[in-house]
């Protein structure tokens, strides 16, 4: 199953890859940085301390620099196109949190 997924050039995978990377790469800073905390505490220190928010939300949008770079690498620009509109989008919400929250 994965390998068909790895193989497919589609814009709403990309579209999906692109929403599940961030999240995915914010559970792993949490496991990593942040074991002490609860989960739930952890959302809430992340989305209230703003200096938080830069580094680890780049930290996240590196899965999908990672995912970018694997679907351009291979050929499957869709899926590509797809992963960066989400990264767009993340990188100015995050931009539009910092500035002004």
């Amino acid at each position: 199953m994965a390998t068909f997924i790895l193989k497919r050039d589609n814009l709403k995978l990309g579209l999906i890859l692109g929403l599940l990377g961030p999240a995915l790469g914010l559970v792993v800073v949490y496991f990593v940085k942040f074991p002490s905390y609860s989960f739930t505490d952890f959302l809430d220190y992340f989305f209230k301390d703003t200096k938080l928010i830069t580094s680890i939300g780049a930290l996240c949008l590196l899965a999908n620099a990672v995912l970018f770079t694997f679907y351009i690498n291979t050929h499957r620009d869709n899926t590509a196109k797809g992963i960066f509109a989400t990264t767009l989008v993340y990188g100015i919400a995050i931009l539009i949190i910092k500035v002004f929250i």
